[in-house]
């Protein structure tokens, strides 16, 4: 059997940036969630904001080096596997890349050993300006990746000439049609994994009843951010939604399982899509509701499959379902944020073991979301590797063979799972000596003498919380 360098090649890729999705969005997230607990302590001077800024820190340490080894890799794929692409492209591609070395790779790392060491070397404000300034290398460098990659989406501002694309228009090209709703997106989703996250954590030491109070903070603060940004997710999504549905018609098709063009056309909850058929088996759907969500119309027209070739589709069956494993979390994190506000009178919330244990479980969720959103925005984009412009085939390495891609996909797969086994392994290494460890004896000191006096009125912000 021949190997197909196309489809090892995209399998490769695939698996090396789900890899990688997860750690950025968390180590995105957290950082601001631990600048956060740096400006509680520094306006309280309560030595329990701290301990939770010191524990966490140690979890950020370890997922943010295991983020940057996995992306390191990726560029090379460009050159690799997909050098016809990095060749047309290497005018926008190049300086983006460059641009996130240079503005966030270099502000984390000038202000990230302050973060981790520097906490009794340099004054309370220096280090928190510190945890600010690298909450916003990852918000920066999360910027330049979804602006080249929304570039990929819904190109604008370059022009072929001669086998390479020209950039007419740096403003056209990186803040594409798409860029604003999916970086909202990616951002909000960066938000609600470390708001879990630190929820499913703080439920799990409060079930062991272990640093109760810090704990019980930690879990009241990031209940409130789900009840926040949960729901502001799915507006988002829904605006998204329907820029996907002007510039990339045939992906929403695949994500809707709608093969005909129609109006009034039902949300189908579940389906089995034939694509060599061309039609669905085992609909149940809701009458209508498709378009209405789509088009904000009952009536509204919702674009087919079939309106391109079958060589132009996507793979339905993976966007399909993909898409619905994305919204089915979305929708169950709102139950757990409208939950949280139910048991919050009388601090049930931190009362009900049934609650808490479900935030154990959905401390997983936001990374299956954000990886079948990925799934749906990347798969659902094929044939193309550019969208409308350039397919996967067009872009592919020309003297790559499949040997050569199953060799390189293997050695990848063996990597990541030594690098990802050690992470694991570090990560329960923290989790298990819990806030105890972080703040360690000889680090009570600086604990039990808050820098500033802890006043009734900082007791106030600190209950309201």
């Amino acid at each position: 059997m021949e190997l197909d360098p196309l489809i090892l090649s995209r399998i490769q890729f695939a698996f090396v940036v789900c890899f990688h999705a997860i750690f950025p969005v968390f180590t995105i997230g957290l950082a601001s969630t631990i600048a956060g607990f740096e400006a509680l302590h520094f306006k309280t001077g309560n030595p329990v904001w701290l301990k939770l800024s010191k524990f966490w820190i140690q979890v950020f340490a370890v997922v943010f080096g295991i983020g940057v080894v996995s992306g390191i890799v990726m560029s090379f794929q460009f050159g690799t596997n997909w050098s016809n692409f990095s060749y047309a492209t290497a005018n926008f591609l190049g300086p983006v890349l460059s641009y996130e070395v240079l503005t966030a790779f270099f502000l984390e790392a000038s202000f990230l050993g302050v973060l981790l060491f520097g906490r009794d070397k340099v004054p309370q404000g220096v280090h928190l300006f510190a945890a600010i300034m690298v909450a916003t290398g990852t918000f920066i460098s999360s910027f330049w990746i979804l602006a080249a990659n929304s570039l990929m989406q819904t190109p604008d501002g370059l022009e072929m000439i001669n086998g390479m694309y020209v950039v007419r228009s740096w403003t056209d090209a990186l803040f594409t049609a798409s860029f604003g709703y999916r970086f909202m997106h990616m951002g909000l989703a960066s938000f609600l994994t470390a708001a879990l996250v630190v929820a499913g954590v703080s439920a799990w030491f409060i079930l062991q009843k272990r640093e109760l109070e810090a704990n019980r903070k930690a879990l009241s603060v990031s209940l409130w951010f789900l009840l926040i940004l949960a729901p502001a997710q799915t507006i988002v999504g829904d605006y998204h939604g329907l820029n996907t549905l002007k510039h990339q018609p045939t992906k929403v098709a695949a994500m809707e399982g709608n093969w005909e063009t129609q109006t009034g056309v039902p949300l189908l909850l579940f389906a089995i899509p034939d694509q060599e058929a061309q039609t669905n088996h085992f609909e149940i759907a809701i009458p209508k509701l498709a378009s209405l969500i789509l088009t904000h119309d009952w009536d509204g027209e919702v674009p087919g499959l079939k309106e391109v070739a079958v060589e132009e589709q996507p793979p339905v069956f993976v966007v399909f379902w993909s898409f619905r494993i994305m919204v089915g979390l979305g929708l169950l994190m709102i139950v757990f944020a409208l939950w949280g506000l139910v048991l919050r009178p009388g601090g049930r919330y931190h009362q009900t073991p049934l609650f808490l244990n479900g935030l154990r479980l959905m401390s997983l969720s936001p990374f299956i979301a954000v990886l079948a959103g990925w799934v749906v925005t990347e798969t659902g984009r094929a044939p193309w590797l550019i969208y409308g412009q350039m397919t996967h085939a067009q872009g592919l390495t020309p003297s790559l063979t499949g040997g050569m891609a199953l060799f390189t996909l293997i050695g990848y797969i063996v990597v990541y799972s030594l690098v990802f086994s050690a992470g694991i392994y570090y990560l329960l290494k923290v989790f298990r000596g819990g806030l105890e460890k972080a703040n360690a004896p000889h680090e009570m000191d600086e604990i039990e003498r808050p820098t500033r006096p802890f006043s009734a009125a900082h007791a106030a912000i600190d209950e309201e919380v």
